[in-house]
């Protein structure tokens, strides 16, 4: 099934979100409570399963759902279509955000060999025939213990697909060199890259480093986008930082 074809604008700076544009019978897909705002004429329906293969069975569905229920995101995908129900030909829009302050990143698969592979919680909304599967990281050592990084979302299509990055966003090329970065700053990568999780060496810099026990390495020929500012760090910032009990911030007399 090929890709619809949507067009679409970027809305902010710090806190982006992205505008969908659907012609009469164009559909988008989302994350469940990825969605902002949409015009008349658009409707939305949770379903199981991402609407790729319009003949998979119920069967197939169940297996795709339970693969994501595995790793901790929503049973069920949004679609939005444009149903012209009211007779209008014009273009209606639909807007989409993630829930944390962050940059949206549109990726065209077709430029990129037809897919991608992003952090499970990256993935923000694609046209319609975009297929989402989940993929486990192959050392099952390093994901047991590092945490991100170990489970991840594969793209593959030939259409528009929109992942958000956590602070700013910064797209790096690989022309054989090898990038090693904190697991929790991968926002994507695409085809030609080689990823996988190591161990920080050395026992002072695993306990004292400050940086934690893994690293994700990625090499090979490629695109590697990635962002200043995990919402995992970002909370573990927060908490760090709430009121204790007895109602007062951690450093107050």
């Amino acid at each position: 099934m090929r890709c619809h074809e949507i067009d679409y604008k970027i809305i902010g700076e710090s806190m982006q979100m992205v505008e969908i544009e659907l012609d009469p019978g164009e559909a988008v897909i989302a994350e469940a409570g990825a969605m902002n705002y949409m015009e008349e004429d658009i409707s939305f329906e949770a379903k199981m399963g991402d609407g790729s293969n319009a003949e998979q069975g119920f069967m197939g569905k169940l297996f795709s759902a339970g693969k994501r229920m595995l790793t901790g995101t929503s049973l069920f995908m949004t679609h939005f279509t444009h149903e012209n129900r009211h007779g209008s030909y014009g273009k209606k829009h639909v807007a989409f955000a993630a829930p944390f302050p962050g940059t949206v990143v549109p990726i065209n698969l077709a430029e990129l060999g037809g897919s991608i592979t992003c952090q499970k919680d990256s993935f923000l909304c694609a046209a319609l025939g975009t297929k989402i599967d989940i993929a486990f990281n192959k050392r099952l050592g390093s994901g047991f213990f590092g945490g991100e990084g170990f489970i991840l979302q594969h793209l593959e299509g030939d259409g528009m697909a929109f992942v958000h990055a956590g602070g700013t966003v910064i797209e790096k090329q690989l022309n054989g060199e090898t990038l090693r970065l904190d697991t929790g700053c991968l926002v994507a990568f695409s085809e030609g890259i080689d990823y996988s999780i190591e161990m920080t060496k050395g026992l002072k810099s695993m306990f004292f480093g400050g940086e934690g026990l893994f690293l994700a390495t990625l090499s090979g020929h490629g695109k590697v986008w990635i962002q200043s500012l995990p919402f995992s760090r970002l909370a573990d910032r927060v908490l760090e930082h709430a009121p204790k009990a007895g109602g007062n911030f951690q450093g107050e007399q």
